[in-house]
């Protein structure tokens, strides 16, 4: 097929000139599945412990990004579960990872509890710490759809608030 041809075709035709459908059927289905199953197991099987944790680690950072791309939130991943992520996948204990990023183990256990929030240095020693495989741009970014959440849904907040605030714009019409 010539070049000028080819420029002719939408990306669909491209893809059915090219590509052919095999239709499998139930049972040639499931015996790939498992075929498949099979490699990926040996496969694991040949990998080292170094490897595994890399590809752990890597698991964890993308299921980081996609929730801190997603529009929605959802309390139960918040800067807490995913640094109990971390610290059972790199197989630490508390005391053990907190002297590993210099910090008190009390102060690690509130984190890990959601009951402080971690401050910039910690997400850059988590970065480090993790060879920066998970970068503290995305800790970060974490807490901030933490806050923006809170911020958004904050009723008690908003009413607190509302008597600091004097001489408010009037720009509807309504008070």
């Amino acid at each position: 097929m010539k070049k000028s041809a080819l420029n002719n075709l939408k990306p669909d035709d491209l893809v059915d000139s090219f590509v052919f459908p095999i239709e499998l059927s139930k049972e040639e289905k499931e015996a790939a599945t498992r075929e498949l199953a099979k490699a990926r197991s040996r496969n694991r099987l040949k990998m080292s412990d170094r490897q595994k944790l890399l590809l752990r680690l890597m698991q964890l950072r993308y299921r980081l990004e996609n929730y801190i791309q997603r529009e929605a939130y959802d309390s139960k991943y918040q800067f807490s579960y995913f640094l109990n992520q971390y610290l059972s996948i790199v197989d630490k204990r508390r005391k053990e990872f907190a002297k590993d990023i210099d910090i008190h183990e009390t102060f690690l256990s509130q984190l890990m509890n959601n009951r402080r929030e971690p401050n910039e240095s910690i997400m850059v020693r988590l970065e480090i710490h993790s060879n920066n495989i998970i970068p503290a741009i995305h800790w970060l970014k974490l807490v901030e759809k933490e806050r923006e959440h809170y911020i958004r849904t904050n009723t008690r907040l908003r009413k607190n608030e509302r008597r600091f605030v004097r001489n408010r714009l009037e720009l509807s019409g309504e008070k």
